[in-house]
């Protein structure tokens, strides 16, 4: 049995919205975490038509609940009229509600109370390393991290239903796109371009449809969590800087499936692509996890020296190499970038046999990495 790293601790005593991606285990993990709650899951189909047609249901079924009692509704945003009931619910009866979903997004575009700041927002991610028993890179890099992909030993079939259910669900069913046919060859597009600055032409001269479409199609990426955009560090000393953010999908199986990279092996490109990705994964649920301060995000000169990650206000640098043996040709990024912010704890990650320290720059086996990020170590 898999213990999520996420304790949630805020739903003690406060409402909480919790997103995040289909079949990250959400819904597993609030069975699990909160098993006195009462629970109503709209995804399936009569509890969603009824409070699609009386949305009021959900405040009399309540009025009888002991003041503080914890009220769970799953895919809240198929029914985002429900939310106004919640904050009655909230105010009048003093409850306490856990309001999950997969996408933002349908809230949004329909004006739903959001609730007015009186629940705090949460994101459950897939799952990481530190959740893991006898974790496996190679089948993290292969099959991704979502639970029903990492947990087989093939997870192709599954990736591919999981893509095909995305569009279907996400997507058709809330009518975001027009055009499916061109939603699908952006979503490739965008894999071309994972870990990569975005360039909102060049994908719209390859998809033919306008630069503004491209760039609503990655709000929905971002507004349903299945994407990222890592921001350009911004802070200049000396050397002029890239500005554009680079993108990244949330799970780095699905990238795979994309682009259709199977059996990837340490010493291979795709595999160092992959392997780059796997490791920003961790630090955006680390980052998440922990409340950290920290931004994330990635720095380039106009000259094309760069540095994969970038903690906070400079306080950590971080490149990815799939390496076995760092060398200093590999240093370059960070003893660049240690010029401008001489502060700068240096880290490369790699698979170096063992851990050590080249002219100032830690070198940390992704295994010993791992453990001192989920420690509390590095953010």
């Amino acid at each position: 049995m898999i213990t999520r790293f996420f304790k949630m601790q805020d739903a003690e005593n406060e409402s909480v919205f919790l997103f995040g991606a289909r079949q990250t285990g959400k819904t597993t993990f609030l069975q699990q975490r909160f098993p006195e709650g009462r629970y109503y899951d709209l995804l399936r189909a009569d509890v969603f038509e009824r409070f699609n047609r009386h949305p009021e249901f959900l405040r009399e079924e309540l009025m009888d609940c002991a003041e503080n009692e914890l009220i769970i509704i799953d895919e809240i945003q198929k029914v985002p009229q429900l939310l106004d009931e919640v904050q009655w619910l909230m105010v009048n009866k003093d409850l306490r509600f856990v309001l999950s979903g997969s996408s933002a997004r349908k809230l949004k575009r329909t004006g739903a109370n959001t609730l007015g700041g009186r629940a705090l927002r949460n994101v459950f991610y897939p799952l990481v390393s530190a959740e893991i028993p006898d974790f496996d890179l190679i089948r993290a890099v292969n099959s991704g991290m979502l639970p029903r992909h990492y947990l087989v030993e093939n997870a192709w079939k599954r990736l591919q239903a999981y893509v095909g259910t995305y569009i279907q669900e996400e997507i058709k069913a809330e009518a975001l796109v027009r055009n499916l046919g061109t939603f699908n060859r952006f979503l490739e597009a965008a894999a071309l371009t994972d870990g990569e600055m975005v360039n909102y032409q060049n994908i719209a001269t390859d998809c033919g449809v306008s630069a503004i479409t491209i760039k609503e199609y990655f709000s929905i990426l971002e507004d349903t969590l299945i994407g990222y955009m890592i921001p350009a560090f911004r802070k200049t000393v000396k050397r002029r800087l890239i500005q554009a953010p680079r993108f990244y999908y949330f799970d780095v199986g699905i990238v795979n499936y994309l682009l259709n990279r199977k059996n990837l092996l340490p010493g291979s490109i795709d595999f160092g692509h992959a392997f780059e990705h796997f490791v920003i994964q961790e630090l955006i649920a680390c980052i998440g996890y922990s409340d950290s301060e920290d931004s994330l995000s990635y720095w380039r000169t106009s000259g094309g020296v760069e540095v994969d990650a970038v903690l906070g206000d400079a306080r950590v640098a971080i490149e990815i190499k799939s390496t076995t043996e760092v060398q200093s040709r590999h240093l370059k990024g960070l003893k660049t970038f240690a010029e401008e912010h001489p502060q700068a704890r240096l880290i490369i990650v790699s698979l170096d046999p063992a851990p050590r320290v080249s002219d100032g720059v830690e070198v940390m086996p992704i295994e010993y990495f791992l453990k001192k990020l989920w420690k509390g170590e590095i953010i």
